[in-house]
């Protein structure tokens, strides 16, 4: 909880607003809000302009017994109002300690903004900006939140913010930016340049961080995180020696700083110095606690370098516990496949519990036999994985499905499917697998027939009824395509924001004639969803529609992102003058 919040629930404080109030209110007590006498002498006075008159005392009063009674929002309102019209940042305090546990986002965000405008020398409602910020990924708002706080003093937060943002995937520029803005005028401090040194490798401005961070070594020798960003950078440009020297520096330093114990020994494993590289991560197990996070990080980096048996040495040790860790199970499986140990890679691969990575160990052992030449061995796996668990047949089933079309066997393929729907008619997931299967093989009323009995049977399968109105569009089969409008408007009833039934609203708009209307859906679905067969319908219906420059530059965009890219070459083909 940010500094300044009461931390005392609305409970236990029932008499807290009312001192409050009798505080505000002066020499008025609570007598102002009995009822008037018949003839009240003070009707034509003027407005109380200081200190609480009877609308603020009751509008505070039922915030009160508002947030007594549980109803955060209502409380929030109340102490929001209250807080504006007396401009008491106390009140606009507690408004945001009652959209706290209202736990409306948007909400808290407005108390607490009305907080930091009543009291901008407190740093409380900043720090809750910016964390509200952090929680909704927009990382920008949080530092200009962050900068705001910070004087020659915290710099050093700085730091850590700048490495949690570049961990969540944050674009480094627009942060970058604007933090050489703040410093340009506020100057830069140790943690503040090295934040800068970040940003700029991060953002593909090695140059410009090598040097800022060599002046920073000569200047602050004695910084052990100047190392550590050093050494980070250094791995970073594949310069494993320097990383190696940096992180040694620093630990001199601080020589149980694990962050610098592991750039260490990430340095060494890069090297191939595997006896020095596990010293270093027995070390850090040691010191940091041998918990199997720790454990299964420091397989994964031996194995990010091609060096399985450190990686196993880590790993074995955890099978001893009743908990293990799924994905000891499964870097153990890929270990053994890699060395050949098909066998003790199944063993290993089966016992992954069901939950996220069954089916994935399940492909994994299956996939393994296939290339051993063990086809049969493959299905005799699969099939007795259906028997132990039932409540995964389904999706097992149109594994194996999967698996022997890679492998040519689709006679097969298509044996199992229909033989499992035969037995399973209601299994939508299986019967839109089969009609997949039919369309690719450009049997469209084999297609549609188990489209049709998906959703007659469940009139709320979006995805059937959008599969069925795309492909109607897509052939452009004639004196249908009203049928799949109204079929892909059905599906966009069920998911309005599903990007592949925007799609597909776009692309029928387009099929009718109707290129105005079309744009605005591709475009919506491009946004959301950016992938190459969306990229090939918007191209074409801006080429269509006159708009020839966005088309060409959105061409170039796909063919650079894109690999492979099937319907941007068809496009391509079929309208050379895109080409980039």
């Amino acid at each position: 909880m940010p500094r300044g919040f009461p931390t005392t629930p609305f409970r236990r404080r029932p008499l807290a607003v009312l001192g409050l109030a009798l505080a505000l209110g002066g020499c008025q007590s609570l007598s102002a809000v009995s009822a008037p006498p018949p003839q009240d002498p003070l009707a034509d006075a003027p407005p109380v302009t200081r200190g609480l008159d009877a609308e603020g005392l009751s509008t505070l009063l039922v915030a009160e017994i508002a947030g007594q009674r549980g109803d955060y929002r209502r409380a929030t309102r109340g102490y929001l109002a209250t807080a504006e019209r007396y401009q008491a940042p106390e009140l606009a305090e507690r408004a945001t300690l009652a959209a706290r546990f209202d736990e409306d986002p948007a909400l808290l965000e407005e108390a607490a903004r009305r907080w930091r405008s009543l009291d901008p020398a407190s740093d409380a409602p900043a720090r809750l900006l910016s964390s509200l910020a952090v929680q909704r990924g927009d990382w920008t708002s949080a530092l200009e939140q962050r900068l705001a706080l910070l004087d020659g003093n915290e710099d050093a937060e700085l730091l850590s913010f700048v490495e949690g943002a570049l961990d969540a995937g944050t674009p480094a520029e627009p942060l970058l930016q604007r933090l050489r803005q703040d410093s340009a005028a506020t100057g830069a401090s140790v943690d503040r340049a090295l934040s800068l040194a970040l940003l700029e490798a991060s953002a593909g401005q090695t140059v410009s961080a090598r040097h800022r961070l060599d002046r920073l070594s000569a200047e602050y020798p004695q910084e052990s995180a100047v190392h550590r960003i050093d050494a980070a950078l250094a791995l970073e440009m594949d310069a494993p020696e320097r990383a190696a020297a940096a992180a040694r520096r620093g630990l001199e330093i601080s020589p149980d700083d694990a962050r610098l114990q592991l750039l260490l020994a990430r340095a060494q494993i890069h090297l191939g110095r595997l006896d020095a590289a596990e010293a270093s991560t027995d070390a850090l197990l040691e010191g940091r606690g041998d918990r199997p996070s720790l454990r299964l990080a420091l397989a994964r980096l031996y194995l990010e370098e091609a060096h399985p048996q450190p990686a196993r040495r880590l790993l074995l040790p955890m099978l001893e516990d009743d908990d293990t860790p799924v994905l000891a199970f499964l870097l153990l499986g890929s270990i053994a496949e890699q060395q050949g140990e098909v066998d003790n890679a199944l063993l290993y691969y089966r016992q992954v519990p069901e939950g996220d990575s069954f089916l994935l160990a399940r492909l994994s052992a299956a996939r393994m036999l296939i290339e051993d030449d063990r086809l049969v061995d493959a299905r005799t796996f699969l099939r007795n994985e259906r028997l132990a668990h039932p409540g995964e047949a389904s999706p097992l089933t149109g594994l194996e499905v999967e698996l022997l079309d890679e492998a040519g066997a689709h006679a097969q393929a298509d044996a199992l499917l229909d033989s499992y729907l035969a037995s399973h008619p209601d299994d939508a997931r299986l019967r839109y697998q089969r009609a997949m299967r039919a369309y690719a093989d450009g049997d469209l009323a084999a297609m549609e027939r188990d489209l049709r009995t998906i959703f007659e049977r469940d009139p709320d399968n979006a995805n059937a009824l959008n599969a069925l109105g795309y492909t109607l569009a897509d052939e452009n089969i004639e004196g249908r395509l009203e049928e799949a409008r109204r079929l892909i408007d059905r599906a966009l009833e069920l998911e309005p924001n599903n990007p592949a039934i925007l799609d597909s609203r776009g692309w029928v708009a387009y099929r009718l004639g109707n290129i105005e209307a079309a744009l605005p859906w591709l475009e919506r679905a491009w946004a959301a969803m950016p992938d190459q067969e969306i990229a090939a319908h918007l191209i074409e219906v801006l080429w269509m529609a006159g708009e020839r420059e966005r088309a060409r530059a959105l061409t170039a965009t796909a063919v650079e992102r894109f690999s492979p890219r099937p319907r941007i070459d068809e496009l391509l083909e079929r309208l050379p003058a895109l080409a980039p």
